[in-house]
């Protein structure tokens, strides 16, 4: 075991005396447990000997964060600073290898529109609009009931009040009018997709 364990006793004394305040034993449980820390991380990550004094001082400030719960013949400090400091070293080297731990998985993706999608289908909006509004207003009419709000011929010819092969021809019309007028923008509209 690289940890030296002769002085347990001694390490939980200075830690409990840590944890109520005491600076000399900060400072004495420090002097005796970063060297050794820092040695374990050097062997498990390398020769990158700054990476190693991150995972010392990281591992020392959870050490200083467990200390006020630190529960007296529990674990002892320098076992549990042994797994913490190989914990940090293994985040640290998946990091390296592209390898992501589970607390670093990639979040579920969000059902939300990207901003760049949203602005597209805002700027199909418009254009849909704007071409619309060219359209003589039975047209209009036809293609918004049929073909924007959905509604059967049916539907459409009642609210209309005109016959079913009626809408079907303002219908068609509409439509056929709005490409023409839709197609110069279709690339700016619909980046990538062509036909």
């Amino acid at each position: 075991m690289p940890f030296d364990t002769t002085g347990d006793a001694q390490d939980e004394a200075l830690l409990i005396a840590a944890a109520a305040g005491d600076a000399a034993a900060t400072r004495a449980l420090t002097a005796r447990l970063g060297p050794i820390v820092y040695a374990h991380a050097l062997r498990m990550l390398g020769p990158d000997r700054a990476e190693a004094e991150d995972v010392t001082q990281e591992a020392l400030l959870r050490l200083w964060r467990a200390a006020p719960g630190w529960t007296v013949g529990g674990a002892k400090p320098t076992t549990w600073l042994y797994r913490v400091t190989a914990n940090l070293c293994i985040d640290r080297l998946r990091k390296r290898r592209g390898d992501m731990p589970l607390d670093d998985a990639i979040d579920p993706p969000d059902p939300t529109p990207s901003v760049e999608s949203q602005m597209q289908a805002r700027d199909r909006a418009a254009a849909l609009d704007a071409a619309l509004g060219t359209l003589p207003d039975r047209q209009r009419q036809a293609v918004i009931l049929r073909y924007i709000d959905g509604l059967s011929l049916a539907e459409t010819a009642q609210i209309m009040d005109i016959g079913p092969r009626a809408v079907e021809s303002l219908a068609a019309r509409g439509r056929k009018a709005l490409a023409a007028r839709l197609l110069p923008q279709r690339a700016a509209l619909a980046p990538g997709q062509e036909g």
